[in-house]
């Protein structure tokens, strides 16, 4: 059986490379704070589930990204 942080995982990959392709071919650079707060959450379900293997450094690197990636989309959302 499928985990649902695989799929929510797989389903977040498939959401950031889509819009990157879309950004780079079209020179439209506005969902960039799309892609980087679907970005964060993709690093932040990858935190959860090396939490769940017991790698805490890389959880708490993966959490971190998220925080961060984060708060740079709403930044740029809100500029």
């Amino acid at each position: 059986m499928v985990n649902l942080l695989t799929i929510l995982q797989i389903l977040f990959s498939i959401i950031v490379v889509s819009l990157s392709t879309y950004s780079i071919i079209t020179s439209d650079h506005q969902l960039s704070c799309l892609v980087l707060f679907f970005l964060g959450l993709l690093m932040l379900i990858m935190g959860i589930k090396d939490f769940q293997r017991e790698r805490k450094v890389s959880g708490w690197f993966h959490i971190g990204v998220f925080l961060f990636s984060v708060f740079v989309s709403i930044e740029i959302f809100f500029k």
